[in-house]
């Protein structure tokens, strides 16, 4: 087999492959003696096929999987020679041309293939003894723990039914018919829903109307459906509510006690607190760590400046590209809105996928030096989160991920980037800073800060701004409609 390099030109590769139509019909007579004592042909002993019949018989068949062996094969194989890891699956390329090909499954002539691909450039890891690292930590007062427990205790109270008028703050209970142009719509009908006056649940208009019903009334309400809302067929629409009311109560007081505690579950009012504190605790580590990783991020980026293979850097453009058209269609906005154009918008993201593969490449290789790995246990807990997110679509994700190659990968990739950056936590500089929760909620939106956050959804000059959160691939399924007012917003039922 002859290996010839056609092309070397920055990060691209082309291999011209020639393997000798001698060496094919050896190959093809080898297997054809593994079959002679195998096959039963009508008018010849088991064994004593002629190998000139076989071949007439088995020839062309035993070359056309001899073909596919090879380029399945023999393109790892040959980079692993060259000392290569390529970008991408090697693209393959071979005649086409019919008389060709039957010249070649008749070992009658070389059969030729070509290797295209780009190699991952070589990457010398540098020191990140110079990496300093701002950690920036809020102490969570008693005050704001309580002010959340009491938020939760809000949630839980209890009604009482009353025989007056509805007023703010009141539950009301009641079934409700949908209507546009005199026409039901879909998500627009339920039954014994309850609704507590003044929450802001449904949309603009809706709860202000029900104020002042008392049970058993029937009441036609009137609103118009936010230019925004993410049913497309009802956004800017006006729309009828029939409304039955079955109950008005009014909330009982709210008592932070070990009663409240147990009704949720926990054995006292202190175990809540902990609880709720660790909550607050979890939420601003995160917001930490987001800020931690985007400053690791910035500074390897001043750090690591090398040519990236073309094909990465257009696969991961396209994923952002798809996600913010797919963002701004669902929102009904455009890049205008946006403060930007669809030009400035591309090349932006463009740069920005340009970097996510370099940090990408270098994180990749810091892991493999560092002997960073993620353990069956890891994926498997990853995977189980997929599942929890969409309960009832658990048989059709775990599909996904065993007839996707790439589905695994894709669970993986996070999970090895944030191991990274743990081990490059402990060979950084990192100084803590006590900051208040405004300041750590904070947006960054500076032109050079990493937003590695992979949502790329369109947020205030969104188009330049992508942010993103690693892994996110599947979109959440969408609340019916109703007439609440945004099925992003996650109001319980």
């Amino acid at each position: 087999m002859q290996v010839i390099e056609t092309l070397a030109e920055g990060l691209k590769r082309e291999i011209k492959v020639v393997i000798p139509a001698k060496d094919m019909e050896n190959k093809m007579n080898e297997r054809l003696a593994d079959v002679k004592d195998k096959v039963r042909i009508n008018g010849f002993r088991p064994g004593k096929v002629p190998v000139a019949h076989l071949k007439k018989v088995y020839g062309k068949s035993i070359m056309a999987d001899l073909v596919n062996e090879i380029v399945r094969e023999q393109p790892t194989q040959i980079l692993s020679s060259r000392g290569e890891k390529s970008a991408t699956q090697p693209e393959i390329a071979m005649t086409e041309d019919k008389d060709e090909a039957d010249k070649i499954l008749a070992a009658e002539q070389d059969f030729e293939f070509t290797l295209s691909y780009e190699v991952l450039p070589p990457i010398e890891l540098k020191s990140v003894e110079g990496i300093k690292i701002t950690r920036e930590v809020v102490d969570i007062s008693d005050e704001e723990v309580n002010e959340q427990v009491l938020k939760v205790a809000e949630s839980a109270r209890s009604y009482e039914t009353k025989k007056g008028k509805a007023a703010n703050d009141d539950r009301v209970t009641m079934d409700y018919v949908g209507k546009v142009d005199g026409e039901a719509f879909e998500g627009g009908t339920d039954q014994g829903a309850e609704l507590v006056l003044g929450s802001g649940r449904f949309i603009p208009g809706f709860e202000d109307q029900l104020v002042g019903v008392k049970a058993g009334d029937e009441k036609t309400i009137t609103v118009t459906f936010p230019a925004d809302y993410p049913a497309k067929n009802l956004a800017g629409k006006e729309a009828n509510f029939d409304v039955t009311v079955k109950e008005v109560a009014a909330p009982a007081d709210v008592e932070i006690n070990d009663e409240l505690a147990k009704k949720l579950g926990l054995e006292s009012a202190d175990r809540l607190k902990e609880i709720v504190r660790g909550q607050i605790e979890s939420q601003y580590g995160s917001l930490t760590r987001q800020k931690v990783k985007r400053q690791i991020l910035d500074q390897l980026d001043e750090m690591y400046k090398f040519e990236t293979p073309k094909s990465l850097v257009e696969a991961e453009y396209n994923g952002i590209w798809s996600q913010v058209n797919n963002d701004l269609a669902q929102s009904g906005k455009t890049f205008e809105d946006e403060d930007t154009t669809e030009e400035k918008a591309k090349e932006e993201y463009k740069t920005l996928a340009e970097r996510r593969v370099r940090l990408g490449l270098v994180l990749s290789e810091i892991g493999e030096k560092a002997g960073v790995e993620v353990s069956e246990d890891e994926m498997q807990r990853a995977i189980y989160e997929q599942l929890r997110q969409y309960p009832g679509q658990e048989k059709q994700i775990l599909e996904f991920f065993r007839s996707q190659p790439g589905a695994a990968a894709s669970i993986r990739a996070p999970i090895f980037e944030e191991k990274v950056i743990d081990h490059l936590l402990t060979e950084i500089d990192v100084t803590d800073k006590k900051v208040t929760k405004e300041e750590l909620l904070a947006d960054e939106e500076g032109e050079g800060s990493a937003k590695e956050t992979k949502k790329a959804a369109p947020k205030k000059k969104a188009a330049a701004k992508a942010e993103a959160s690693e892994g996110e691939e599947a979109a959440a399924p969408k609340k019916k409609a109703a007439p609440k007012k945004k099925a992003s917003e996650g109001d319980a039922e």
